[in-house]
């Protein structure tokens, strides 16, 4: 009787859910507890670890990036691209456009890189009208008017007196040089003519000694030998000179003024020795080009 009296006790106390409940469900309740279900029927089964429930669905992957809508705009856009990146110092190419140039994807990418995203030369939409806006922004940079003078190129009687200039001044060093040889030249010239026709002189200039010879023949002689340098420089096989002898010969009391051009290499003795009529002008020429005589004299 009291346990009739008790499971009705018990009935009452449960909640709705539970009055679904079979009496054997009830009995089993009672003698163990902790097998029954507070909310009556089969418990749920746990859901994932995230709390329990329906499961949560799997995030969808973020779209890659739309750089074609940037390349594909119109050319008036795509322009407006490379005028910003030149309002910005970073592209100084032709603005035809064209996106896809090494240059304007070079300045894309410095762009990008200054602003720490990712540099990939290309742009999409919102990244476009960014740029844009900085560029927008950007300060007018002014173009300062030159104050360069422009000089006017020099006159042709400037050029010659430069010209006049540089050849003194080479003169100028090489005349040391060209008075002692040609005074080397006079030294041996005097002592043949002094000699009566003996010396290096004539053993080194054939045509000299020739000329003496012939005038010895008429009975004129030697006096004042007076020297005036032609040319002096280097050449393929040294220092070369040309110069004019101006002898003054007399014959009683008559007297003739000679000349003479002598060419020579300097050394021990001389080499390449030449002595011409002053009046052929082509010869002593040709050997100065045969010497590829470099003139620092004229």
């Amino acid at each position: 009787m009291w346990r009739t009296l008790l499971l009705s006790s018990l009935v009452l106390l449960l909640p709705a859910a539970a009055s679904a409940q079979s009496a054997g469900e009830v009995e089993r309740c009672f003698q163990n507890p902790a097998g029954c279900s507070t909310g009556g029927g089969t418990a749920p089964a746990p859901g994932p670890a995230t709390g329990g429930g329906a499961p949560v669905a799997a995030a969808r992957p973020a779209p890659p990036p739309d750089y074609a809508t940037v390349l594909q705009s119109p050319e008036p856009d795509r322009k407006r691209i490379q005028e910003s990146l030149r309002a910005l110092d970073k592209y100084n190419g032709p603005i035809d456009g064209n996106l896809q140039s090494e240059a304007t994807i070079k300045a894309i990418g410095e762009w990008q890189k200054g602003r720490g995203t990712p540099v990939v030369g290309k742009l999409t939409p919102l990244e476009a009208q960014q740029l844009n806006a900085e560029a927008a922004k950007a300060p007018i940079r002014r173009i300062e008017p030159s104050t360069h003078v422009a000089v006017p190129p020099p006159s042709n009687a400037d050029t010659l007196r430069a010209l006049r200039d540089r050849l003194a001044e080479r003169r100028k060093a090489a005349e040391p040089k060209a008075e002692a040889a040609a005074q080397g030249l006079i030294r041996d010239l005097k002592a043949y003519v002094a000699a009566d026709g003996k010396g290096v002189a004539g053993e080194q200039f054939v045509t000299f000694a020739k000329w003496y010879a012939d005038n010895k023949a008429v009975g004129r002689t030697v006096g004042e030998i007076a020297p005036v340098i032609d040319d002096y420089g280097d050449a393929k096989s040294g220092a070369a000179a040309t110069t004019e002898i101006r002898f003054e010969t007399k014959q009683g009391t008559d007297t003739y003024r000679q000349c003479l051009v002598f060419t020579w290499i300097e050394g021990t003795p001389r080499k390449n020795t030449q002595a011409f009529s002053c009046d052929d002008v082509a010869a002593v020429e040709k050997w100065k080009t045969d010497q590829a005589l470099k003139s620092a004299w004229r």
